[in-house]
């Protein structure tokens, strides 16, 4: 295996789909996940789809890979595993997070806040940083996050995870400033809604925004995360070296068609 690719959260939505393409594109896949219960279950299918795809050229971590002793743990056994070589991509695709109002019944709190901001926002950076002193990233690396309209459309229960996609996005800006004079360029991709696990988390009306979604996408239809996967997939090629600091719009031209 020539090329490895580092998926933060790779078992279910956009991180499995494009664990998957990743890999029917030659990639090895490297990729972390948290689950527990059902879950579980749904992550397990995922590795052994990407596990047989790439003849074994698959190393999935169950743990918290937004904890700083994971990647301090991790990084040098992400070291082992591709010989050495720097990775072609680090995916930060980690759904994980408070979702509810700063006011009303139960505001968010500080604990809540800092958790969510880091996890969906700062570690990214850590992640990065750390890769980079383990000569884990050179040219031709690619640092992707993953972002949303609710970056700046207010959105019931999304405050917190808003502040901290917004700060990724603020990181990835700076990370690709410094590193790409190296060659490294550092970017995020805006999908639309998508009909995944991780939205149904963040409101119990995700079913009314699907459909919302559907009438005022110019395509008729909500973003899949195979259409992210496929976007992830075509910034990986060289004619893609000069794309740096931006933000890609995966969504139809849904974030240009009113108000949500």
């Amino acid at each position: 295996m020539s090329e490895w690719v580092l998926i933060l959260g790779g078992s279910t939505g956009h991180g499995a789909a494009t664990a998957k393409r990743l890999a029917k594109d030659g990639y090895g896949v490297i990729a972390f996940h948290f689950d527990r219960g059902e879950a579980k279950k749904i992550a397990g299918e995922t590795i052994a789809e990407v596990n047989k795809i790439t003849n074994g050229n698959c190393h999935y971590f169950n743990t918290n890979a937004a904890a700083l002793e994971t990647m301090d743990k991790t990084i040098p056994q992400i070291a082992e595993i591709t010989g050495g070589q720097p990775l072609k991509l680090m995916l930060h695709s980690i759904a994980f997070g408070t979702t509810t109002n700063f006011f009303g019944e139960k505001p968010v709190n500080q604990k809540q806040m800092d958790m969510t901001v880091h996890v969906m926002g700062n570690s990214l950076l850590y992640w990065t940083q750390k890769l980079y002193d383990a000569k884990l990233l050179a040219k031709g690396s690619r640092i992707l996050g993953l972002t949303s309209e609710g970056n700046y459309v207010s959105m019931e229960g999304y405050g917190p995870v808003s502040v901290a996609k917004v700060a990724m996005e603020a990181i990835i800006r700076q990370i690709g400033w410094e590193l790409g004079q190296f060659g490294i360029t550092a970017n995020s991709v805006q999908a639309g809604v998508t009909p995944t696990r991780a939205l149904t988390k963040i409101t119990d009306n995700w079913e009314a925004w699907v459909e919302n979604t559907k009438k005022r996408n110019p395509m008729r239809r909500t973003t899949t995360p195979e259409d992210v996967a496929n976007t992830i997939s075509l910034l990986l090629k060289p004619e893609a070296d000069f794309i740096n600091c931006s933000i890609i719009y995966c969504d139809g031209g849904e974030s240009r068609s009113g108000s949500f």
